[in-house]
């Protein structure tokens, strides 16, 4: 049950973010949408360090010197299953006219709901990867440091609910409609969760490289997408601002609750 209610944690985040479709009125500024996108990446950039790699190192102390070797291993497979993705789904990003991925028919709405799914899959292997240890009985992952990863990951995905409904709505949806887009965005997290947990306990060793191959997906996005994105036009320094507060508060989650 823990278990369970920890995987839908992220999850909730993304639909309470959707839900400011009923309460906002107007397309989000960008000062703020920039600060959030900033915040967002900070919050996954330190959980990718401290509850994702030190413990893919850690669980692989036995290899001495070269315990560094799952981690790297799955860290560059998430980078290139990321990149991969990239190529072979299309996908539209907020603010740009040119989608990404192969050419289809599909809508514009339908395009921009697909990216942030993109996002959100590799936040779902990170979570099924730190229960999936739980499950094992891994002393490197704790019940609570699972759900500090969960509960972060859920507060960054509050502004990134937002960040997909509310241009939606400004798409001419309605505001239901843009909430339920908003939502089944999210959704591809506990999926992505349940699928990592189903793999990891059937190859026991290999959950340093799950955990590593989180954060190398997660980190992707960040780079990739999340700090362009912040970054772009004026005031990008409020971008930075966002990025140091996430990732400072991801870091004091991790490490006062794990």
């Amino acid at each position: 049950m823990n278990i369970f209610l920890g995987l839908l944690i992220p999850f909730f985040g993304t639909v309470l973010g959707s839900a400011c479709v009923f309460i906002m009125k107007n397309q989000m500024k960008p000062l703020v949408q920039k600060m959030l996108l900033g915040f967002a990446s900070g919050v996954m950039v330190a959980a990718s360090v401290w509850s994702l790699l030190i413990p893919a190192m850690d669980m692989s102390e036995d290899m001495e010197k070269f315990s560094f070797l799952p981690a790297s291993v799955g860290f560059l497979a998430g980078i290139a299953f990321l990149l991969l993705m990239d190529q072979i789904v299309p996908h539209l990003h907020l603010g740009y006219e040119k989608a990404e991925g192969p050419r289809c028919s599909l809508k514009k709405t339908t395009m921009l709901v697909l990216a942030v799914t993109l996002h959100n899959i590799p936040e779902g292997i990170s979570s099924g990867a730190v229960f999936a240890g739980v499950l094992m009985g891994n002393t490197e992952v704790t019940i609570a440091g699972a759900f500090a990863l969960a509960i972060g990951i859920a507060i960054q995905n509050f502004p990134e609910g937002a960040i997909i409904s509310m241009p939606l709505r400004s798409e001419g949806m309605t505001k239901k409609k843009a909430f339920l887009y908003g939502t089944l965005s999210g959704i591809a997290e506990p999926i992505a969760g349940a699928v990592t947990i189903a793999l990891a306990s059937k190859i026991v060793p290999g959950l340093p490289y799950f955990l590593s191959f989180a954060a190398g997906a997660m980190v992707y996005v960040v780079v990739e997408e999340l700090i362009p994105e912040a970054s772009e036009g004026e005031h990008s320094n409020i971008g930075t601002i966002g990025f140091a507060v996430g990732f400072v508060l991801m870091m004091i989650l991790d490490v006062a609750l794990g």
